[in-house]
């Protein structure tokens, strides 16, 4: 994971350097020198993988309760 990558995804997500540090357990300004520096620790990466698959099983569980509303609703109309 590259500096750039942990940046897109702060942008994507709405994030702030501080907001992402919160959930993920770093200050604003330790995060700031490692995006600089470009230096990414394992720590720091797996954390952010973790967020982002976190973020991904949210959606698709999501989806899902809309599928099984669908359906109950389908299913109700007989």
């Amino acid at each position: 994971m590259t500096a750039q990558e942990i940046k897109e995804f702060c942008k994507e997500q709405g994030l702030t350097y501080k907001q992402l540090g919160e959930l993920i357990g770093y200050s604003e300004s330790s995060l700031k020198s490692i995006l600089t520096t470009g230096k990414i620790s394992e720590n720091l990466e797996k954390s952010i993988k973790l967020l982002i698959e976190n973020r991904d099983l949210k959606l698709k569980l999501k989806e899902m309760d809309n599928l099984k509303n669908t359906l109950k609703t389908l299913l109700d109309l007989k």
